[in-house]
């Protein structure tokens, strides 16, 4: 798949995000999960400033100041970017991306998928355009380049979503008791 394709995807994903937030209250929004997972505020905020280091790390790709790497990906690597999904399974966020995470209102949520989406138009066209030498380290996946980083955006936002739909769940049989 090109990068277009899955910038498309992404949107699609975003928009998900998008519409959840338009349904839900602001109290229902940051309601921490009675087995105290993170709350819809949470994942919104961990996802979005994730998403917006990720783009970071595009840009660095297409500037030039990544690191030069000719080293192809492992197999594992390879295959979740080629299958587009995590191996089933929870997951730390690495400490630098976990100490951002913290409750944010609605009004928060919809500003950082503002900033996401405008970063997103811009680097979309140079993520093409980037050398696929240049790379930058992710904290699990290794050396990824431009591309390769698009692909984990749109990845780690679509794996989210099935959190929200957990997050629903809990809270909807906690509102039954």
């Amino acid at each position: 798949m090109s990068v277009s394709s899955h910038v498309k995807s992404l949107v699609a994903a975003v928009e998900k995000y998008e519409k959840l937030l338009a349904e839900v209250s602001e109290e229902t929004f940051t309601r921490t999960p009675p087995d105290g997972s993170w709350s819809y505020s949470e994942t919104f905020s961990h996802i979005f400033q994730s998403n917006l280091v990720s783009l970071i790390a595009v840009e660095k790709c297409f500037l030039g100041t990544g690191v030069f790497c000719e080293k192809r990906l492992s197999f594992g690597i390879w295959a979740i970017l080629f299958i587009g999904r995590l191996p089933p399974g929870k997951y730390k966020a690495p400490d630098r991306l976990a100490s951002m995470v913290k409750k944010i209102s609605k009004e928060d949520a919809a500003n950082l998928i503002v900033k996401f989406r405008s970063r997103l138009a811009d680097l979309k066209g140079k993520a093409n355009k980037a050398d696929r030498y240049q790379a930058v380290k992710h904290p699990r996946l290794g050396l990824l380049n431009a591309k390769q980083w698009i692909r984990f955006i749109e990845i780690h936002t679509i794996h989210h979503t099935r959190q929200l739909k957990r997050i629903e769940a809990q809270l909807t049989s906690a509102r039954q008791i």
